[in-house]
């Protein structure tokens, strides 16, 4: 098997709704993102002829995906209050509405799915939340 790495980071808030601790309470992160790419073989013509994919493909689409998080207020579908979701956006903050829980896991499946729907032969996804916690995705 070959493999491609591509690493890209995004800054966001969030909060875990439901949770009994500090995470309860909006917090941000500098969330890094480690995507691995891979193959059995290699591509055998044309312009990836010997490679799994030209890294700037993977490059650009692991940055395509973190900046549709980054700087944003990440929000689990259903825990806000829609006037509180009002208020947010007549102040004209970024939020991004996800239909899971913005645990690091669901974020590392989040990003595996958005390279995936890319085309892309994604194996694994890392998402750390602190530079000493990380999850990992692998379906």
């Amino acid at each position: 098997m070959y493999e491609l790495i591509a690493e890209g980071h995004f800054d966001s808030a969030h909060f875990l709704h439901g949770y009994d601790g500090k995470c309860e309470n909006l917090h941000g992160h500098r969330w890094r993102v480690v995507a691995t790419f891979g193959a059995d073989s290699l591509v055998e013509d044309g312009d990836m002829r010997d490679m799994v994919v030209d890294f700037s493909v993977v490059k650009g689409a692991v940055a395509e995906v973190c900046d549709s998080l980054d700087h944003t207020l990440l929000v689990e579908e259903g825990t806000l209050a829609p006037a509180t979701v009002a208020a947010l956006e007549a102040e004209t903050f970024s939020l991004t509405v996800l239909p899971f829980r913005t645990t690091a896991e669901n974020l590392a499946r989040h990003v595996f799915g958005e390279l995936r729907a890319m085309g892309l032969p994604v194996t694994a996804v890392e998402v750390d939340e602190t530079p000493n916690n990380r999850a990992v995705c692998r379906p």
